[in-house]
């Protein structure tokens, strides 16, 4: 089915199946979207972004090619936003590719091939509010309610230099969590806390 034929009314069946119309405004979200512009030297030779990382509180995960020059691959997306949804609504929301992107650089620049383990990555707004009732430090208007903000660690590897990794990008905010072993990157403005 194309757009084309959706416009028109040219499909044979007349109807428009609800995830093909989510792919394709998937699709257009990540034509539109502007990919960080830099690559570790492995990212530049093959021209491919990959990443492995997985949900902490589901077990789900992804690991492969998520973006080749400056296209992200749709497929891939549809998979993560799976993975990084919001763990105790099971709402799916699209992720910012940007954020993405610091994941792989960080997971890259650390030099490990354990993948990253997600505590935090979409928020519903309903899941944000019940947190930031019970939780302190948990921001009114986060960053993951807009799909732009994970919360992450490697196992074995210290979360003060994922801290130093994250910061060193300077690509967004960065959290450091050391008594819950964690760091928050987000595609906000630069910063730290």
């Amino acid at each position: 089915m194309t757009i084309q034929n959706i416009v028109s009314g040219n499909d044979s069946s007349n109807l428009v199946d609800r995830r093909d119309v989510l792919k394709m405004g998937l699709a257009g979200v990540l034509a539109t979207t502007i990919p960080l512009g830099f690559a570790t030297d492995a990212q530049a030779r093959n021209n491919t972004w990959r990443i492995g990382f997985r949900n902490a509180h589901t077990g789900d995960s992804f690991n492969g090619v998520y973006r080749v020059g400056n296209k992200y691959m749709p497929e891939a997306f549809e998979r993560m936003n799976y993975v990084l949804r919001d763990f105790r609504t099971g709402e799916v929301f699209p992720m910012d590719p940007r954020v993405i992107d610091i994941m792989a650089l960080v997971q890259q620049k650390a030099k490990q091939r354990t993948p990253v383990e997600v505590l935090s990555g979409y928020r519903s707004p309903k899941t944000n509010a019940r947190l930031r009732k019970n939780t302190s430090g948990v921001a009114r208007n986060s960053f993951h309610m807009y799909g732009q903000a994970i919360d992450l660690h490697i196992k074995g590897y210290r979360t003060s230099k994922l801290r130093e990794i994250a910061m060193g990008l300077k690509a967004g905010g960065v959290g450091y969590y050391p008594k819950s072993d964690f760091i928050h990157v987000d595609t906000g403005a630069v910063r730290s806390w």
